[in-house]
């Protein structure tokens, strides 16, 4: 087992991370910017490093930093927890080479799953239905117009080498591609350091459903269940539940039954996470996201589970706690609660000047903040994930709302109010939503 780890991130994630690793008698370390020096997570840790200028390039992003401070504290392992370089097959590659351990996957299959093109060819080779699109990359603006001709519009251009909803454009014809094909090059360089776009049919009104698995690294996987992101913002997800609602046991069983195949054929080894879009009774697989996913928590709620901790003990080369999947109870909800304004959804910054969080029975709240807690402007705009569990989806959407109207954070802007409307909608209340809720519910919020 490890002694020490190093967490290589900040705020709520580091937090989780820490929490876990504690429970387990591991020690840890945490990093932070000059931008980060009052942050909880540096607060909460054993021991810190301060690793550069708050521009997360010259910080979070650096992984000489980062292992130099691994290497420095006398740490056996590096947490990557998501987002940053949790997904950089390079930087979990260092980290081997260094002779630390990566809380992570093997970085051959960061490599291969994170390049959306190559996992589209691996899901079609293990017969995983994949939305009709281009064969690979798509090099030239005559070549995307072809493959716009063939599957018919609307398609949608995507970053080879993206994530996190970001380097994806949707094209309604073929005298928009042009513009949109340079633009949509120009940006994923700028994101991702990479130009390569692929094409896929856009899909009108599907629903966004994930698995969460488990591997061992010799073959053996676990599937910890389906989650429901289809609150989403400009690719972002807002809310997620589990388990989703009005899923046949069919789809569900071909869905978790993908994910295993999928999984047992690289022999992966942690958490990671199959994503589709449901189009009716049709799926079509559209990547795997090999970290944790922000919206853990909700699976953790009905399955009883810590899979931070499954991750770490993975890691250190223990057994799977499970050898098929566990017993789901009940229902859970996450929110997102963003530091942007609740009408223009611009991002917010300053200083928390009151705050109260909810609790009660069956409440959870991840978070970093605190009264007094000055929000830095270099970071992504989530202060807090509010999960609410019950024994079914009507007292756990009560239990949110009740949750919500218990929050305060004073000082600056929230979405808050954005999720109570979400909850009230009649739609989400009976389950009917999907990709586009957001844009066609509540339009008068999101501009």
């Amino acid at each position: 087992m490890y002694r020490k780890i190093l967490v290589a991130n900040r705020g709520e994630v580091a937090i989780r991370v820490i929490r876990s690793a504690r429970e387990l008698g591991i020690k840890t370390v945490t990093v932070y910017s000059e931008g980060d020096k009052e942050s909880m997570h540096v607060l909460l840790s054993d021991e810190t490093v301060c690793i550069g200028p708050a521009v997360p390039s010259k910080s979070y992003l650096n992984p000489v930093a980062l292992i130099s401070a691994a290497t420095l504290m006398n740490c056996d392992a590096i947490h990557p927890g998501y987002g940053f370089l949790s997904e950089n097959a390079q930087f979990a590659e260092y980290v081997k080479q260094c002779g630390l351990g990566f809380i992570g996957p093997e970085p051959k299959h960061i490599k291969l799953m994170g390049d959306k093109v190559e996992a589209r060819k691996l899901a079609k080779k293990l017969n995983i239905p994949i939305i009709p699109g281009s064969e690979g990359r798509v090099a030239s603006l005559k070549a995307a117009l072809k493959v716009g001709n063939i599957i018919g519009y609307p398609i949608l251009l995507k970053a080879s080498g993206g994530g996190g909803g970001r380097g994806m454009k949707i094209v309604r014809s073929a005298k928009e591609l042009e513009i949109a094909f340079y633009q949509t090059q120009k940006e994923v360089t700028s994101a991702f350091g990479n130009s390569d776009i692929y094409i896929e049919k856009y899909l009108l009104s599907p629903r966004h459903i994930e698995v969460q698995i488990l591997g061992d690294g010799k073959g053996e996987i676990v599937s910890y269940g389906l989650r429901d992101c289809s609150i989403q913002r400009r690719h972002q997800k807002v809310v997620e539940e589990a388990e989703p609602c009005h899923l046949s046991p069919e789809v569900k069983e071909k869905l978790e039954s993908n994910a295993i195949n999928l999984g047992q054929h690289l022999r992966y080894l942690g958490a990671g996470t199959i994503e589709y879009l449901l189009d009716g009774a049709n799926f079509y697989f559209i990547e795997m996201n090999t970290r944790i996913q922000v919206e853990h928590p909700i699976t953790e709620m009905i399955t009883r589970s810590d899979l931070i901790k499954e991750q770490i003990l993975i890691s250190a080369k223990r057994r799977l706690s499970l050898t098929q999947s566990p017993t789901f109870y009940g229902h859970a909800i996450e929110c997102r609660i963003n530091a942007e304004h609740p009408e223009t959804l611009l991002p917010s910054v300053g200083t928390i000047n009151g705050l109260h969080l909810p609790g009660g029975p069956g409440v959870r709240v991840d978070t970093f903040i605190y009264d007094q807690y000055s929000i830095p402007p270099h970071y992504d705009s989530l202060l807090a994930k509010i999960i609410c569990w019950d024994h079914c989806r009507v007292s756990c959407i009560s239990k949110m709302r009740r949750a919500l109207k218990e929050t305060i954070i004073r000082g600056i802007h929230t979405n808050v109010p954005l999720h109570l409307k979400i909850l009230d909608r009649p739609d989400f209340i009976q389950g009917q939503y999907d990709i586009n809720f957001l844009s066609k519910c509540l339009d008068q919020v999101v501009k």
